[in-house]
């Protein structure tokens, strides 16, 4: 037996809720953008090793077939002396073949591909910070249905409690109607009252169980019991760690690897490669003006282009990389004068707020004598139910105003969290 009593006595702490970092994490984990991340980092990696394969060596396989109007022959006065020596010089034939390989390897390449490379990093970076901002604005959502349900449970246990003064006072009337000191209509307007505060109670359960089930499909768990969270310092503290911040700042980055790439567009490129191909006529004119024959031919060499046609558009791609810099510059002064806005509303909210809630235990306390004195009044016959009612419904709104007030300053607090993103 005591072994029983010691474990219902525990009970009530082995009851573990999910506390709102937890509901965030979950939320977090369970949104479909984070699988986003995999994919972005995998797109990058690709894209660099496919831009750095610009350094492996570039090898193409022709074949032609073609037929000329015209060949290189010597001219008629000098076959004919040819001919004399008994050398015949008939020239090359119309119809000639080739199937050939072209193996081309880049030495220098003014810098090109580098910036390539950390162009597509940084535009991974920024489609990953991208991301990260929208699974960010995550929290605020589960803010709005966490703080929500913290409030329908608080109201829940006020009506409880609201039933159990009004059921007391019922069974009080019943006894002195039963004895003839109290009316039957008093009876029935405190029952009524009653019934009214449970059609309130099924109310209350209705809109808790759909957000109960709203916030658990969004967090991808199952929500049974919240955990009021703590009163935050909030003392001026408003050193932003927003993510948005992050994102400016890679903006910023990629239109400086975009500018330095305009500078390697500009710069010469050296290479070697070697050429060969097998058919007719070959690299030996003379000998194959002979006779027709088929024939290996082979080359190497070293080739520098310069090719200044990026001159022609680069005045304008600078002035379009410095536009990017500069929207993403007034981006950044937009988004942190609106966020200090938003921060300057919430610290008078929680001021506000705490103003209220200094006085709400007064006027609780004076509400409750009221409401005791007019239980007593009417035991008297001084005042009827109607008054009685009254002053009980005005207890219970204080009571409900003050757990507004808490709740309210409580999400103002982690609202401010997310607003500054700074624990």
């Amino acid at each position: 037996m005591r072994s029983l009593f010691f474990f219902l006595t525990l009970l009530p702490a082995m009851v573990v809720g999910q506390t709102l970092e937890e509901c965030q994490q979950a939320a977090e984990r369970n949104y479909p953008l984070i699988r986003q991340y995999g994919l972005i980092e995998k797109t990058t990696r690709l894209t660099v090793a496919n831009i750095q394969k610009g350094w492996l060596p570039q090898v193409s396989a022709s074949a032609q077939v073609t037929l000329q109007s015209d060949v290189t022959a010597f001219p008629d006065e000098l076959q004919r002396l040819y001919q004399q020596v008994g050398i015949t010089m008939d020239g090359l034939e119309k119809d000639q073949y080739r199937v050939g390989i072209d193996v081309q390897q880049m030495v220098y390449d003014g810098g090109s591909i580098g910036s390539q490379k950390e162009i597509a990093r940084q535009q991974g970076e920024l489609d990953g910070l991208q991301n990260e901002v929208a699974i960010y604005n995550v929290c605020r959502r589960v803010n709005e249905m966490y703080f929500a349900l913290l409030l329908l449970e608080e109201q829940i246990k006020l009506n409880a409690d609201l039933q159990q003064v009004l059921d007391g006072n019922e069974k009080r009337l019943a006894a002195m109607w039963a004895k003839g000191t109290a009316a039957e209509s008093d009876w029935q307007n405190v029952k009524a009252e009653r019934l009214n505060v449970v059609q309130q109670m099924t109310s209350l359960g209705s809109q808790r169980d759909a957000i109960v089930r709203m916030l658990s499909a969004f967090c991808g768990i199952e929500v049974k019991h919240l955990v009021k969270p703590g009163i935050r310092d909030i003392s001026g503290n408003s050193l932003n760690n927003r993510p948005e911040l992050k994102l400016f700042d890679a903006q910023l980055r990629l239109a400086d690897s975009q500018w330095k790439a305009l500078d390697a567009a500009l710069m010469p490129r050296l290479g070697v490669f070697a050429q060969g191909y097998y058919g007719y006529p070959g690299y030996n004119l003379f000998e194959d003006m002979t006779r027709r024959r088929f024939s290996w031919n082979g080359m190497i060499g070293a080739r520098l282009s310069w090719n200044i046609g990026a001159l022609y558009t680069r005045k304008n791609d600078k002035e379009r990389i410095q536009l990017q810099r500069e929207t993403a510059e007034v981006n950044r002064d937009r988004f942190l004068f609106d966020n200090r806005m938003e921060q300057i509303q919430q610290y008078e909210n929680i001021a506000r707020y705490r103003r209220l809630m200094a006085d709400d235990e007064e006027i609780i306390s004076l509400r409750s004598s009221i409401r005791k004195a007019a239980e007593s009044k009417l035991s008297h016959g001084i005042i009827d139910a109607n008054d009685l009612v009254r002053e009980i419904n005005n207890e219970n709104a204080a009571r409900v105003q003050r757990s507004i007030h808490e709740i309210e300053m409580l999400k103002e607090m982690y609202d401010l969290k997310f607003t500054t993103n700074h624990e």
